[in-house]
């Protein structure tokens, strides 16, 4: 991430202010968010407008701050973390990037690299001064992009749910005193992409006896070569630049991200899975799957037995 943060425009040296000509890669903004499950959570008295309307207000809005990152790699650093060698960071990520960044291998002298990846907003929902007062609680969601759930409500997966359920125990957070961060990921599809997603959705839709739990990621390997391309290592980073040094409450269910997390310093209370009520019907064979695989799922999705993992299945193909 850039160390100039969300305000670049000035440096102070002396008693003297000198402007930069230099485009922030951090924006900072205020907003008013409208989400039908938060106004039907108000319906249903999940949720109670706050009197004053500064977190949740009467119409149902929620009051959120935003910090839209774009990333910024100083590469020396990264090949630190990494373990590796500069030279062999360049090298491989010139390779991946079929070699649009040639500066990457003849300009040794530039530090510092913008991939063309995507990049990630956080959400903060209360006092952002709460995040690192250690008497305040702290709730947080990671949520990895899946456009055709959170934007179109696809009932295959179980991210959109997953997310308000998430925005819901953030906002209740900031009420009750805290404060909840949602940090938005663009990483669709596993950060295999869109494409190789529904390609993913086919074969697994389209093979012998149709979808499967059992099958889950292995169709993934066939169709993509990997299960899953996300590299959780440098996520942590977003919440350390907002002074995030515990999560009392965690709303994941996915290992890695909570290795990645603990392993960054931050203390995780407890976790949370996904509610039963809230998993689609088609999205049985992904949960299932996951928890198979290694995801937590508390007292709320038990481990599946290998059997009963082979008799899930999803909604036959001709349904689809």
């Amino acid at each position: 991430m850039d160390p100039w943060g969300h305000i670049p425009y000035e440096t102070v040296k002396g008693d003297s202010k000198q402007t930069m000509d230099v485009r922030p890669t951090i924006a900072v903004t205020q907003a008013h968010i409208d989400i039908m499950e938060i106004k039907d959570a108000i319906d249903k008295g999940r949720l109670i407008p706050c009197k004053d309307g500064n977190i949740l207000k009467p119409s149902g809005q929620v009051v959120v701050g935003k910090a839209a990152v774009e990333p910024v790699w100083f590469l020396p650093g990264i090949a630190q973390r990494l373990g590796v060698s500069e030279a062999d960071l360049r090298h491989h990520i010139f390779q991946q990037t079929n070699g649009m960044y040639p500066e990457l291998l003849t300009r040794t002298d530039m530090s510092v690299f913008l991939p063309p990846v995507g990049g990630f907003t956080a959400y903060i929902f209360g006092d952002p001064e709460a995040i690192a007062d250690p008497n305040r609680k702290v709730t947080v969601r990671v949520h990895d992009e899946c456009n055709g759930s959170d934007v179109f409500g696809s009932d295959i997966c179980t991210c959109r749910p997953y997310l308000i359920h998430g925005i819901e125990c953030c906002v209740k957070q900031a009420q009750e005193g805290g404060v909840g961060v949602i940090v938005y990921f663009r990483k669709e599809g596993r950060a295999l992409g869109e494409v190789t997603k529904y390609l993913v959705y086919n074969a697994r839709k389209r093979q012998e006896h149709g979808d499967q739990a059992s099958k889950y990621f292995e169709c993934t390997a066939n169709v993509a070569g990997v299960e899953d391309a996300r590299f959780q290592s440098m996520m942590p980073d977003v919440l350390l630049w907002l002074g995030v040094k515990k999560i009392d409450t965690l709303m994941s269910m996915s290992d890695l991200k909570y290795n990645a997390i603990i392993g960054a310093g931050i203390e995780v209370g407890e976790r949370v899975p996904i509610p039963e009520h809230l998993v689609p019907e088609d999205a049985q064979v992904e949960i299932a799957a996951k928890v198979f695989a290694g995801y937590e799922g508390g007292d709320v999705h038990k481990k599946e037995t290998k059997e009963r993992l082979e008799s899930i299945k999803g909604r036959p193909r001709d349904e689809q």
